[in-house]
């Protein structure tokens, strides 16, 4: 495909777009849709999840899981803590959890099956907010609509050239070549990323940054078999743990200033 082309259907998708920087310093391309409406697709979302899923009716588990968002949120910037954030425990065998736009908590009861501790679930929830407040969300749609943009522009130019065959042959790989060189290894770095900032949210709050290596450890024994990385949208897993280990080091002095201030959660 001749670069030309290929520029002019990429400046053209990215057009309406900004860039900012993220918690680590890395550019973003983001603004596809305004807060808002992320917050309004969070709300749409969280609301289908409760609607298909069956909410846990122990009291205690989701004070648990409340306990920790709680000691979490209270460690963000400014403008995400006036957020109404709200959280659901759904009754799941699946080790999952997640965060969206607007302050929406989801936790898996088969979360308690890998996160043994109120630390280890601090990991898992901070990874999750960390998403979140580095505007991953945001990103993605946006990188998905510039991708989407720019093939659709491709193909048209492609089609009123060479005709119809040309520019269906010329989605269908430029779809697969998004989705391997493109959308996944951004996955891949937001889920780095979001470890970076959920490891440190948890220090901040008060919670052992080590816990997250072992809740890691754990997630993978759970896991058993996985794609290879370079398909996947998760890090590879003995490199996270070496990073995770490495930051938690870290991390101890922030941990210990958090419990010298009185920040001891005692969620359970």
């Amino acid at each position: 495909m001749k670069r030309p082309l290929l520029g002019l259907a990429l400046s053209l998708a990215i057009g309406g777009c900004a860039t900012t920087t993220s918690p680590t310093g890395r550019t973003q391309h983001v603004g596809a849709v305004s807060q808002e409406q992320l917050n309004q697709l969070g709300a749409q979302a969280f609301a289908e999840a409760k609607a298909k899923t069956p909410q846990s009716t122990d009291a205690r588990q989701t004070a648990y899981v409340r306990c920790v968002v709680s000691a979490l949120v209270r460690e963000l910037p400014p403008e995400a803590r006036t957020t109404g954030w709200e959280t659901a425990v759904f009754v799941d065998k699946e080790p999952n959890a997640f965060a969206l736009p607007g302050g929406k908590v989801g936790v898996n009861t088969g979360i308690f099956t890998v996160a043994r501790d109120q630390h280890q679930l601090a990991a898992v929830i901070g990874h999750e907010i960390g998403h979140v407040i580095a505007h991953h969300h945001d990103e993605r749609i946006t990188r998905q609509m510039e991708t989407q943009t720019g093939l659709s522009l491709i193909s048209a130019l492609l089609g009123a050239r060479y005709g119809q065959g040309a520019a269906q042959t010329a989605s269908q790989l430029g779809g697969v070549a998004a989705q391997g060189l493109f959308l996944l290894p951004n996955s891949r770095t937001q889920e780095s990323e979001a470890d970076v900032v959920g490891q440190q949210l948890m220090a901040r709050a008060g919670f052992d940054p080590r816990e997250a290596v072992n809740l890691w450890q754990n997630m993978i024994v759970a896991g058993g078999s996985r794609p290879p990385e370079w398909l996947s949208t998760h890090p590879d897993p003995q490199s996270r743990l070496g990073e995770l280990r490495s930051r938690a080091t870290g991390l101890m002095p922030t941990y210990e200033q958090a419990r010298a201030s009185g920040r001891t959660p005692h969620c359970g």
